[in-house]
């Protein structure tokens, strides 16, 4: 699959006039249509699959407000573009509101006003663009290495009318701190990751892109705990603070979610590599 890179490094412009968010349409209930929805059991993507369940309206009325349409229409793609393409999986797609848009959108609650959220490993979107979404006032970059997954990455953030404050940077993580083929290196507020790595990990490619002051905030399960306590060294080594376990949305999702909050504490740079010995021409390490 041949990919340009020129169009997957940022999306500009005003992107055109989306294709308009449809309306949240709640499911009546009324037709057992299983995890293919209308596709009549043959595996074809449903768009009423992406019906918002008449009892998680008031929650995304919260988490969403005025901008409930958009995400509608973004639980719309997911469920059609976003199988077809991999991005999810079929059985998913009857799952959208509860255990994507909404597990995402409450951690909106955890970042500042008017910052910059750099989202790693992003996928299909989450939970960097739900946050797009949520908050107009965010200005977030999609990380994401894979082809398939950036390109339908941009055109999401095209059809949404998103393009003025999201843009999708083909990469990983480390290669977005450090800059890589004349991109210049980029920093935020705020980097979120769902379901990418255990923390160590996760810590080790995400600190590096937060500013002094910044903040690692990863959603997990019920796991959070443990992964705290198997990889705080890690953590600290790393220039992280104290890691700290939060849950976001109570009182308006059940289960609320859970996340990891790290804060970049100090600045800790690459481990030097040890120096290589001086030769003399005949192959010997010199004596000093």
């Amino acid at each position: 699959m041949t990919h340009d890179d020129t169009t997957a490094d940022a999306v500009t412009g005003p992107g055109g006039t989306p294709p308009g968010p449809s309306a949240v349409r709640a499911d009546d209930g009324g037709t057992d249509s299983g995890p293919t929805g209308d596709g009549a059991g043959d595996g074809t993507p449903s768009p009423a699959d992406a019906a918002l369940p008449p009892e998680l309206a008031p929650a995304a009325a919260t988490l969403f407000g005025d901008r409930l349409d958009i995400a509608a229409a973004y639980a719309e793609l997911l469920a059609t573009d976003g199988v077809v393409r991999g991005l999810i999986g079929p059985r998913e797609a009857p799952r959208i509101w509860d255990r994507h848009l909404l597990n995402c959108a409450a951690v909106a609650e955890r970042i500042p006003a008017d910052a910059t959220v750099l989202d790693v490993g992003s996928g299909a979107g989450l939970p960097g663009l739900v946050l797009a979404i949520a908050r107009p006032d965010l200005t977030v970059t999609l990380i994401e290495p894979l082809a398939r997954r950036t390109s339908f990455l941009i055109e999401v953030v095209e059809r949404l009318g998103l393009t003025r404050s999201v843009r999708v940077f083909r990469g990983r993580a480390d290669e977005a701190a450090s800059g890589s083929s004349g991109r210049e290196p980029i920093s935020g507020d705020v980097v979120t990751a769902r379901a990418v790595a255990p923390l160590d990990r996760l810590a080790t490619w995400s600190l590096p892109l937060a500013v002094r002051g910044g903040r690692l905030l990863a959603l997990k399960g019920a796991s959070a705990a443990d992964e705290i306590n198997e990889h705080a060294e890690v953590v600290a080594r790393l220039g992280g603070g104290e890691p700290a376990v939060h849950l976001c949305g109570v009182g308006v999702i059940d289960p609320p979610t859970t996340i990891v909050e790290i804060v970049r504490e100090r600045m800790v740079g690459p481990t030097p590599r040890p120096a290589a010995s001086k030769r003399s021409r005949g192959g010997r390490a010199r004596r000093r």
